[in-house]
């Protein structure tokens, strides 16, 4: 049975677990310098991801069932609109011509596919498809890629390695405000 689309989207959009499943307390605070790991504001910024970690799963779990839902009624409104298409397909004054004097020869009559007729069809249909594969692979390399230098890049970050030299100073900095903004409270 192939995946649904609330499946699909919750395995590629929801987190696989939670913050503390990806790094721990000990973890985030050995990433600060060590003259501001005994902070209590490290504490109170690894609780304040998690709350923030949390209502975004929350928000992009309502916005899955929303799309889901959305989805469904787009489906719903195709088939009605085939329905009604097909209804006014049918044609009276033939319904007509036909019911008097019966099948005429002007009226279209259905042409079946031969073994001959269908074998070119789905030669196509196969090259289509093949074209569509080879694009998807494409953009899948692309992607990959993209990922891979994404994790570089959060690597560096992880050993400090960091392309923005004024990094340390921006969060000392946000880290002393946000210190004299909790003891003005």
């Amino acid at each position: 049975m192939p995946p649904t689309e609330a499946t699909l989207l919750s395995a590629f959009l929801l987190p696989p677990a939670p913050l503390p499943a990806i790094i721990t307390l000990k973890s985030f605070t050995q990433l600060f310098p060590k003259s501001q790991q005994s902070s209590p504001q490290v504490k109170a910024l690894y609780r304040d991801l998690q709350n923030q970690r949390a209502r975004i799963t929350d928000a992009v779990a309502k916005n899955i069932i929303a799309e889901v839902k959305r989805g469904n009624m787009q489906r719903r409104a195709v088939v009605r609109a085939r329905r009604e298409a097909e209804k006014e397909e049918q044609d009276d004054e033939v319904a007509v011509e036909t019911a008097l004097f019966g099948q005429s020869a002007n009226l279209p009559i259905s042409n079946p596919h031969t073994l001959t007729s269908i074998l070119p069809e789905l030669e196509s249909a196969v090259e289509d498809v093949e074209d569509e594969i080879r694009r998807l692979d494409e953009e899948a390399g692309t992607l990959l890629e993209e990922m891979r230098n994404t994790v570089g890049g959060l690597s560096d970050l992880r050993y400090g390695r960091l392309a923005n030299g004024q990094l340390r100073g921006q969060v000392l900095e946000g880290l002393e405000r946000l210190e004299k903004s909790c003891e003005k409270k």
